[in-house]
């Protein structure tokens, strides 16, 4: 063989080595369960209960005693850990969390509003609308990453949004996109009904309405997980609002419980990925709220454009493509609206090209080679 085609296959062999090495790792994740609590502070989810809200005047609390049993500890840390176990003893251990601006880490809304529905649109579409300034129930005019999914093939029909407030179907723009959505008292219909399916939709029907918009966490979210079981989404968009709702009545010990609830939520949902073959080691699970709330005493029970600091938020991720960092500290800024990039970016989808006002996909999240 001539040392002439020895180089030219030396040269070669070096040329493919290169471009594998640039392409992209394969991405593990098949399907995604994205999970929001709405308005829960940065300062619980990082520092756990707030001692200036534990008591009867800032936060309504009736057995303070009580309240520090199940979520007072010494240290920050060890509060933060009493209060969400589940994500600090294994999202934030084996994923990645955003957001603790104590640490150098801030994570934030840029729609302006600082509340629910320019939350969430700006959440799943990538990027802010100034027309969206209400709550009211208007069919949202963008298109969603959930929508923009499911038009391709491999996601048709296998995306399912799920809502305790009842203005989840706009924001999806179920109608439009076809994306199926179950939101507020609404029965779940579409499955086979099974006897604790009947018995969900028969508390959607009888239990008091304490909020007209929504029933309690618990009724939304086990009936998501019927849907689950049922017809296995490659993507499942959860949004719970308890946290909101209790810190909107000024009761700190119902919106920690809420906290603590969700938390407990997530380790259901992610064992239930690690028993099931087809989620097992596929799957990634995403979890933030829609908004934060004020940061003081004063003001820690409303948000919005008068309250600056509501603008705060934190976004974790765990799942096979996501390098186990942790708790991010000393790094830039990350924004609401590069979650929808990043979420289609695990899937293997690009939605930052297709759609160019989207914020790009957090790249510390995706795992490249």
């Amino acid at each position: 063989m001539s040392n002439r085609f020895t180089g030219a296959l030396l040269v070669g062999a070096a040329l493919y080595s290169y471009v594998l090495a640039a392409q992209p790792a394969a991405r593990q994740t098949g399907n995604v369960i994205f999970v929001m609590t709405d308005g829960l502070r940065w300062q619980e989810v990082f520092a756990g209960a707030d001692p200036a809200l534990m008591n009867k005047e800032a936060g309504g609390v009736a057995d303070v005693d009580a309240l520090k049993h199940a979520y007072w500890r010494e240290t920050p840390k060890a509060r933060r850990e009493a209060l969400m176990p589940f994500l600090w003893s294994h999202v934030a251990s084996e994923g990645q969390i955003y957001g603790n601006r104590e640490k150098g880490s801030e994570a934030y809304v840029t729609n302006g509003r600082n509340f629910s529905y320019p939350g969430y649109s700006e959440t799943l579409c990538g990027f802010a609308d100034g027309r969206i300034d209400s709550n009211d129930k208007k069919p949202n005019p963008n298109v969603t990453v959930l929508e923009w999914l499911s038009q391709k093939p491999a996601f048709h029909d296998r995306i399912a949004a799920f809502g305790a407030w009842d203005a989840i179907p706009y924001i999806v723009n179920a109608t439009r996109s076809g994306v199926f959505a179950n939101a507020g008292y609404d029965p779940l219909t579409a499955i086979p009904v099974t006897p604790s399916l009947a018995m969900l939709n028969r508390m959607k029907a009888e239990l008091p309405k304490v909020w007209d918009e929504e029933p309690f966490d618990a009724v939304t979210f086990h009936s998501a997980t019927e849907y689950l079981n049922a017809r296995k989404p490659r993507v499942l968009y959860l949004s719970l609002g308890e946290t909101d709702d209790w810190a909107h009545a000024g009761n700190y010990t119902e919106y920690l419980h809420a906290a603590h609830r969700v938390d407990a939520y997530l380790k259901t949902l992610w064992d239930w990925v690690q028993s099931t073959p087809e989620y097992r080691g596929k799957t990634t699970l995403v979890f933030s709220p829609d908004h934060g709330r004020g940061a003081t005493a004063s003001d820690w029970k409303s948000h919005g454009e008068k309250q600056p600091e509501s603008k705060y938020i934190w976004i974790a991720f765990l799942g096979p493509d996501t390098p186990a960092t942790g708790e991010r500290s000393n790094i830039g800024a990350v924004t609401q609206n590069q979650i929808a990039a990043t979420l289609a970016s695990l899937l293997g989808e690009d939605y930052a090209t297709a759609e160019p006002k989207a914020g790009k996909p957090i790249t510390d999240v995706v795992k490249h080679r």
